[in-house]
This record gives structure tokens, sequence and C-alpha cells, in this order.
């Protein structure tokens, strides 16, 4: 409901080029199921043109190694061996697999990959709904557990120990290539600096064409066609999850799309969570965990890691930040 307007301007805090005299070129398209913006900025088109094309290539080989709706992929036979073998996968997968777990045990399994398993049960299509039998998403809950699932790091393999467990990355994957996105355009010879905004998963970082940074706009709560404030980034990533793009409604309630690994059920009650950090990959993880453990004990974990810092708009349109954030205020 209170998306970030991201506002493309850009820090230049170690550039001695002047702004004026470089290029940014963008594009739109959609990749991983989602909505992706990737800009580059350069002195020339044909540079930061190229750099983009690295970054949509990077993306899209990443889908192919990730993705849960693809029978081809290294996840998808992960998730069909369930309970029956454990599959060797290749070491960026097994790595991503490795961390995600770390993630589960930071937050106590408040972010869960193995939540997949409810991929059938819920339809967040911002229609009307009635709650599925209590029993049918008991069941599939039992299938939820990320400490089954076991990594052999020496044999390369996954194995999902439970018969119908399934994994995704449906809650780190967006940010994760971003991060490999930026990787492959900095690669590119010339390339200045540029954005990759994976559907509100965003990673920014080195020059633009403008001279006062890359602000993301922080929406008013209580009128979301204004702005209280706004939030500089510098080789920084920020992202937010929330109830305001995939929910359905069911007697007046409106359930997001992040599950809670414990019970099976959507959230409720937060509006949006936006984590600051400079891996996307880690500020994706968290947004999720956030609204997963709610404003007291997710605002208490964001405190303990260091360079982390993020903010709650809870249900009554309160705004809650962790300790040292940064925020820039309208008057």
């Amino acid at each position: 409901m209170y998306k970030l307007l991201i506002i493309c301007t850009l820090l230049n805090t170690v550039s001695l080029i002047r702004a004026q005299e470089i290029t940014a070129e963008k594009k739109i398209l959609k990749l991983m199921g989602c909505r992706y913006e990737i800009t580059a900025t350069a002195l020339d088109k044909k540079t930061a043109e190229k750099a983009i094309q690295a970054g949509i290539d990077e993306i899209s080989r990443i889908e192919s190694l990730i993705s849960e709706w693809d029978a081809a992929t290294q996840t998808s036979t992960i998730n069909r061996n369930a309970g029956i073998k454990a599959v060797n996968v290749d070491k960026e997968l097994f790595d991503l697999i490795y961390r995600s777990c770390k993630v589960s045990a930071l937050t106590d399994g408040a972010f869960d990959i193995s939540f997949a398993s409810m991929d059938k049960i819920w339809v967040f299509d911002r229609a009307e709904h009635n709650l599925p039998d209590s029993s049918v998403v008991k069941q599939a809950a039992a299938k939820i557990n990320w400490k089954n699932i076991v990594l052999d790091a020496k044999n390369q393999t996954v194995f999902l120990k439970e018969k119908g467990m399934k994994i995704g990355f449906g809650a780190i994957g967006k940010g994760y290539s971003a991060n490999k996105a930026k990787a492959a355009m900095e690669k590119i010879p010339g390339v200045l600096g540029g954005v990759v905004n994976a559907s509100g998963d965003l990673m920014a970082w080195g020059q633009s064409n403008h001279a006062d940074g890359w602000s993301v706009q922080i929406a008013d709560p209580k009128n979301k066609t204004k702005s209280l404030g706004w939030i500089r980034l510098n080789d920084l990533s920020i992202v937010t999850s929330g109830n305001y793009e995939n929910y359905f409604i069911s007697n007046g309630v409106r359930y997001s799309h992040i599950i809670n690994p414990k019970t099976g059920y959507p959230l409720t009650g937060i509006k949006s969570v936006t984590v600051i950090c400079p891996d996307a990959e880690l500020a994706d993880a968290l947004a999720t965990s956030v609204c997963v453990l709610g404003v007291e004990k997710g605002i208490e974990l964001v405190n303990k890691l260091n360079g982390v810092e993020c903010f709650i708009i809870d249900a009554n349109d309160k705004i809650h930040t962790s300790d040292k954030l940064q925020l820039n205020y309208y008057k």
C-alpha cells in the first residue's frame, strides 16, 4: 500500500566526473516473474546499454538455476527428490541454500525457504477468498522446517528429509539477483554506476547523471501521495516487504503474501518493512524475517546487526525505526 517512491538521483561523493557529462540508460522488463528496472551510467550510451544487457543476462542465468516453477532447474530437481535422495547441485546454488539456512538460524526460523510447501494453499490475487480448511493448512505447514534441509558440503548435495517438502527463493532470490547483476554490470569497462530495482528490492551504486545522490522517498502512511522523508543511498541496498502488492482479503482482513513458517498462515497487521544494508540478498531475507517477527522482535534483531537498519509501518500507520537509521524528514 505504501510503496517507496524511487527518485533517480545518485551521490557524487568520490567522483571527479561532472554529472552533466554522464549518460544514464534504463530498461524495464519482466524477469523472474516480476518487474525489473535496470539502470546504468557511463560516458556514452553504448557502454551503458552493454552494462544493462550484462545485468539482464545474469538475472536470466540465475532464474534458470533457482526457479522452482521451471521443471528443468536444479531447485526443481531437489524438490522432486524430497524424501527420496540427495541431489548434487552447482556450488552457487549450494552456497545460496547454505546462506538461507544461516538466516533461518539467525531469525529462529522466521525466515525459511521450505515455506514453498504452501504454494498450492494460498492465492494472492488481491481478490476476496474464504480461508482454506485449517487441517489442510496444518498438513502443508508440517513440511516447513529448515532443519530438515540436509547439506553435504563434501559431496555438494542437498536433501530434503521429508517427502512433500519444497524449497523456494521468493524471499531471497530477487535480492540475490540484484547483487549478481550489479557484479556483472561493474565488469563492463567504462560503466560508472547503476541501479537494479527488482520490484522494490533495490541496489544502487556508483555515479549517475544527477548530483544529489540516489534518494528513496518515504511515502506518508496517512497520505501515500505525499512523502514524509527520504533516505540517500550510496553503494547500498534497500528492500521493502509488505501487504500492498500480493495479498488476498477474507472477511475484511488483508492477508499478505508473506507466510509465517511456524503456522503456515499469511501475515496480517504490519503494512510494510524496509531494510537498508550493503547486501541486497541479506536485506531481502531480513525484510521478510522482520515481517514475521513483528515490530518488537524485528527491531531488536536489526539493532544487533552491524550495518543493517530498518523501519516498519504497523497496522496503525505508526513508524518504528532501528536505533541508527538516518531518515531525512520533511517538516
